[in-house]
């Protein structure tokens, strides 16, 4: 089906709309083979709180952006080769419903879909790119992701210490390793994440700690399926009031 469609003109007219409502801050999205799936709106968690983003899924990428005018405009343009990614299912926890995590080695996040079944749709149809991709290309499927970070809301103090409380003026910052929210001295080294950066980042003094001994097992990020069910008390850093894809503290 995705090889009959790669090659017609539909698929090429969908594509080429999905690039104009980018604009020229968006990349070039058509390239021979490749097949638009679907699109929706998800509510993805950020950093902050909850956001809606409008998702494209491709046969070999994920694309997303903030919704500028709905089916007109986004902006913010982001690009996930698919056969990095993992995918977990969330458990229902209050009024965030339907959701799953999505994994790679360089970004990992939450996003929630509208109803049970658009969840099971956009599963099914990721799953199935990504085997599909690496039955191609002979590659085995990553077993290595980074953390999905804890939103801010979710700590009142720090998560490490656990005596830091957070002000304007004794802000968050985010382990780049756990994910968890810490506080300024909680997390003044920084550590090599090849996967995430070039440039070593903000890690917590924990995940330093065990990095440092090669003890990489034992810092595990902080979020498998609910972090808040984890964490006793409620228990990234880049600043998402735009997006949240900004190596800022």
């Amino acid at each position: 089906m995705v090889d009959r469609l790669a090659n017609s003109e539909a698929n090429t007219r969908r594509i080429n709309i999905v690039e104009n409502c980018f604009g020229a801050a968006g990349q070039p999205l058509t390239i021979p083979g490749r097949v638009l799936i679907g699109e929706g709106v998800l509510t993805k968690l950020c950093r902050k709180k909850p956001k809606a983003r409008q998702f494209f899924l491709f046969n070999d990428i994920l694309v997303y952006g903030n919704i500028v005018i709905q089916k007109k405009k986004y902006n913010k343009q982001h690009i996930i080769p698919l056969e990095n990614v993992t995918i977990d299912s969330i458990k229902d926890e209050g009024d965030l419903r339907n959701g799953w995590l999505i994994k790679t080695p360089t970004k990992s996040f939450a996003v929630y879909a509208a109803t049970a079944t658009e969840k099971s749709e956009w599963m099914n149809h990721i799953n199935k790119c990504v085997t599909d991709l690496l039955s191609k290309s002979g590659k085995t499927p990553s077993n290595e992701h980074a953390a999905v970070w804890v939103p801010d809301s979710e700590a009142t103090v720090c998560m490490r210490c656990q005596k830091a409380k957070f002000t304007p003026v004794n802000r968050r910052h985010h382990c780049r390793k756990c994910g968890f929210v810490v506080c300024g001295p909680c997390s003044e080294k920084r550590f090599l994440l090849p996967s995430q950066s070039s440039k070593p980042v903000r890690i917590c003094d924990f995940c330093y700690d065990l990095l440092s001994t090669g003890d990489v097992a034992a810092c595990q990020p902080a979020r498998s399926d609910s972090y808040s069910q984890s964490l006793q008390p409620p228990l990234n850093d880049v600043s998402d009031d735009d997006d949240d894809d900004d190596s800022s503290d």
